[in-house]
This record gives C-alpha cells, sequence and structure tokens, in this order.
C-alpha cells in the first residue's frame, strides 16, 4: 500500500508577508526616490531602505514587551520613517504629506516573481492567508497591488501583538477553527517558523537569498522544518493532492 503523504491533512497556510511575499527592499527604495528625490534629496536608496527596515524589530519589540500600547504597522512605521530622516539629517526637508505619502509605500510593495503563480496553484488544495505583523487594510492594500485572493486576512490586529509572540499565531489557528496540526506557517525566516512550531503549526521555509540584499537573506532554514522549498510553485508541488477541494 501507498503510505499517506506526510502532509495531506494540511487544511490552510498561513504566511509571512514581508520578505517572503514581497520584496520590501527594492519597492521601497524605487518609492523613497520617487517620494524624496523631487525635493533635492539625494541618498543611497537602498541603505535608506535598510535603515527604515532595521527600525521595525525594535518598535516592535515596545509592544510586545508591554512598553507601548498595540499600535498598528502604520503608526511603528511613520514613528520610525521621522526617526531616519532625522538621523540622516533629512527631517527640515520632507514635510508632513510626503511623510504620510511615504509612510503608505509598504501598501504598495511589488511581490517576487513566483508569488502569484504560487497562490493561484495553492488555492485549490487548501485555505490561504496572511499571518503577518502588518495590519488588515496594509495586507488588503497588498493583495489588491498583487493580485492576490485570501480566504481570510489574519494576523497582529486580529491578536493585538506582533510576531513572534504565540498568541498571534494561535489567533489565526483559532479564526481558522482548526487544529494547530492542519495549518502550516510559510516564512522566509526560521525564527518566525520556529515560534509558530512552538504552538503546534506545521512549517514550511521559502528561501528568499536576496531580501536584504544579493546573497543577505536566508537561504536554508536553521530550524528544523516539515518543508523546505524555494518557491510556491514548488510548495504546491511538494504538499500533493489532499483530501479534495477546500470544504465549505
Amino acid at each position: 500500500a501507498t503510505p499517506p503523504h506526510p502532509l495531506r491533512d494540511v487544511r490552510a497556510l498561513v504566511f509571512d508577508v514581508f520578505g517572503t511575499l514581497v520584496d520590501w527592499r527594492t519597492s521601497i527604495a524605487r518609492q523613497a526616490k520617487q517620494a524624496l528625490a523631487p525635493l533635492g534629496i539625494e541618498v543611497d536608496w537602498l541603505a535608506f531602505a535598510d535603515a527604515w527596515r532595521a527600525q521595525y524589530q525594535p518598535a516592535m519589540a515596545r509592544v510586545r514587551e508591554g512598553a507601548m500600547p498595540y499600535r498598528k504597522l502604520d503608526d511603528l512605521h511613520r514613528l520610525n520613517l521621522d526617526a531616519v530622516l532625522t538621523a540622516w539629517g533629512l527631517a527640515h526637508q520632507v514635510d508632513e504629506a510626503t511623510r504620510a505619502h511615504l509612510t503608505r509605500a509598504w501598501h504598495r510593495l511589488d511581490a517576487w516573481p513566483d508569488v502569484a503563480a504560487g497562490l493561484r496553484a495553492l488555492r485549490p488544495r487548501v485555505l490561504l492567508a496572511p499571518c503577518s505583523n502588518g495590519h488588515i487594510a496594509l495586507m488588503v492594500h497588498l493583495a489588491r497591488h498583487n493580485g492576490w485572493v485570501w480566504d481570510a486576512i489574519l494576523g497582529a490586529e486580529l491578536a493585538r501583538d506582533y510576531k513572534p509572540k504565540p498568541g498571534v499565531y494561535r489567533a489565526a489557528v483559532e479564526a481558522l477553527d482548526l487544529p494547530p496540526q492542519a495549518v502550516m506557517m510559510v516564512a522566509a525566516h526560521s525564527d518566525d517558523l520556529a515560534a509558530a512550531a512552538q504552538v503546534g503549526l506545521r512549517t514550511a521555509f521559502v528561501a528568499r537569498p536576496d531580501e536584504h540584499g544579493p546573497g543577505r537573506g536566508e537561504r536554508r532554514a536553521a530550524v528544523p522544518v516539515d518543508v523546505e522549498v524555494g518557491s510556491l510553485p514548488e510548495l504546491a508541488e511538494r504538499l500533493g493532492p489532499g483530501d479534495g477541494p477546500v470544504a465549505c
């Protein structure tokens, strides 16, 4: 007899978004140039994107540690943008309207090339939802921008906390009304996957080796995972057939 497929019982995939589904670095660099170059600012735009992103985890840590009440990622991105503009000596050159527009650049990030086809291939097999630190409106706008179709939008705003706190993953599982072992977290970051596994989710690592610049992303998972792939279409192949189409 053919042994059962090890991932046959996976009924839903929940996705990290920043870095796993979207190329935030070049998207932010391009949009920063579009917004700031007309003001006479000329900097290393990729370095600017890196500096802004470097403020991301410290800002969320203040929420995770209870030093700040939960605030949507737009609010944290704006605080972080202001800090970077000040540190780079640009604060006096950038007006409020430009800052507000640039903060929403995170709503207009472009997907990695394999993502749209991969999500289409996965959708008949499993439920699909983001489990991101981005809030619901941000996830809606990224989906519209990139042509994605989600079955739900889960993550930080639902849990009122930020990954990798266990409550974020638990809230996603509970919202889907599934046992943790029927839900698989998909991410390009080993720490995200390790935290999801701690609360019983299955895990899939997707390599994004160029996330932080050429060769500066994670190429291999640094923790045990259920499946490790180089793209979302490959993940669809590795998942194999389920027990039929997703039931309603």
